[in-house]
């Protein structure tokens, strides 16, 4: 007669309802917070055009260059900030202008969302 395996545990505990049907693991708390500041940080309309118009720049990006975004500039200034403090972007003064680039490892812990 086969025997039958035992269903898998759920990471609370309790028996899944059979073995292929288990959640997966998950994020960790720590991954969590980083992945959910990450996303924060880009979900406000203006930061994602900002940080996708540095990114997308082969180098550096001068605040001079960066448009128009239909906000003034103490608000593009807060937007800059606030992609700063989350890591997204690096800045560098010379002179009266400040040049931004993109951190380019940024992005990765969102690449768990997505299997990578």
């Amino acid at each position: 007669m086969p025997t039958t395996a035992a269903p898998a545990a759920s990471p609370t505990g309790t028996p899944a309802c059979d073995a292929g049907c288990a959640p997966g693991e998950g994020l960790s708390r720590e991954q969590a917070d980083r992945v959910s500041a990450l996303l924060k940080a880009l979900a406000d309309p203006v930061r994602l055009q900002l940080y996708s118009r540095i990114a997308a720049a082969p180098d550096q990006t001068c605040v001079c260059d960066l448009g128009d975004f239909g906000v003034s500039q103490p608000t593009v200034s807060h937007h800059l900030r606030k992609l700063r403090e989350s890591g997204l972007i690096e800045s560098e003064r010379r002179g009266t202008w400040v040049y931004y680039r993109a951190v380019p490892t940024a992005l990765e812990p969102v690449g768990v969302l997505f299997g990578r």
